[in-house]
């Protein structure tokens, strides 16, 4: 049995020492584009200061033989583009493909001190993480990598859900966690083909109507109310990561065009706990901004009850509602994301007042 204490020493010789505590950078949105596309490779520039991440993308959607060229586009963007204050994250592909070793062996070799995190999909227990843990300490002290590269997991399959508390305390490498929707759903045969957002069929109805004659009418019109398929899985993940002290996402949303119900989807991550969600589409992006920046009204309100809190040790009545030590802490973690928000994106802090 290893010591608690050898939980923050470098799995290999001159690697870098792990993080004691997750960076809350700006993360709305982990922004993905195709490094194997030339095209979409040429506007990253343009990209890379609207968006808090931007990921390389060398998993699904890329095709077997482009693998090795979306690898190099990757490395060649970390080499050439100034990020600024944006992110710069890359998802390799799934740890038993053919292409997992090499995608991990390059980047971090070539451009290791460039990456802020690795997204390792279909994570399915702790195994997963300590081999890639091992891993890229030993390619970082390889490389003299200077700061350790964190992993974001993905749930994609029954089992990493089943494994969630253990994936997050697999190691201090271990950033967050994002929801897999598409994935899991096929894992766990839920009978949906859509990649997130709820389903017209998962619903819950009003109870019939009584009839004159006083038994109820089954066949009477009904309102229905649709679900969301996600609810039990995002509440879990949020639970678990914020127990590891590290920071849940959710993944994607489908459904381009459909921006309100993107909208509804990400917002109910965000009231969920969720600290930012994927982005597709340019269009996107902008949804994720409105969702995980918080209100102006509520950064207000937070702001009125601090200040009426004083050492947030009594309870108070402000605009008719109760406000006490569990308000205050509420209040706080708006404020400090709002302030954190505003530093990278002057138009925000202006709308705050800050």
């Amino acid at each position: 049995m290893r010591s608690s204490k050898d939980f923050f020493k470098p799995l290999a010789v001159g690697a870098p020492e792990p993080v004691r505590e997750i960076p809350f950078r700006p993360s709305r949105m982990i922004h993905f584009f195709p490094p194997s596309n030339e095209k979409m490779v040429s506007k990253v520039p343009d990209i890379a200061p609207t968006v808090d991440i931007l990921l390389g993308n060398l998993e699904d959607g890329v095709p077997a033989d482009q693998k090795e060229a979306a690898r190099a586009g990757l490395i060649q963007v970390a080499k050439t583009v100034d990020m600024g204050e944006t992110q710069l994250w890359t998802r390799v592909n799934s740890l038993d493909s053919p292409w997992a070793l090499d995608d991990i062996t390059e980047i971090v070799t070539e451009v290791g001190d460039a990456i802020d995190v690795i997204m390792l999909p279909k994570v399915e227990g702790p195994e997963d993480i300590h081999y890639a843990d091992r891993l890229i300490a030993q390619l970082e002290s390889r490389a003299g990598v200077s700061r350790p590269i964190l992993l974001h997991a993905i749930l994609e399959t029954a089992r990493g859900v089943a494994n969630v508390e253990e994936i997050c305390g697999a190691s201090p490498r271990m950033q967050g966690l994002s929801l897999g929707p598409a994935d899991l759903a096929a894992n766990r045969r839920m009978k949906t083909t859509r990649v997130g957002g709820g389903h017209p069929g998962y619903l819950v109805r009003e109870d019939p109507p009584v009839g004159t004659d006083g038994e109820t009418d089954i066949a009477a019109a009904r309102t229905t109310y649709q679900q969301d398929l996600w609810h039990y899985t995002i509440a879990r993940m949020v639970d678990a990561c914020v127990m590891h002290g590290i920071l849940p996402f959710y993944g994607p949303f489908g459904d381009i065009k459909d921006t309100v119900a993107c909208e509804d989807q990400f917002r109910n991550a965000y009231l969920l706990g969720c600290v930012g969600a994927w982005s597709l589409h340019p269009a996107q992006i902008g949804v994720a901004k409105t969702v995980f920046s918080p209100d102006p009204a509520s950064v207000a309100h937070a702001q009125r009850v601090i200040e009426a809190m004083g050492d947030g040790t009594v309870a108070i009545m402000l605009d008719g509602k109760m406000e006490d030590d569990a308000s205050v802490k509420q209040c706080h973690v708006v404020v400090e994301l709002a302030k954190q928000l505003s530093a990278r994106d002057p138009e925000l802090a202006a709308t705050y007042g800050f």
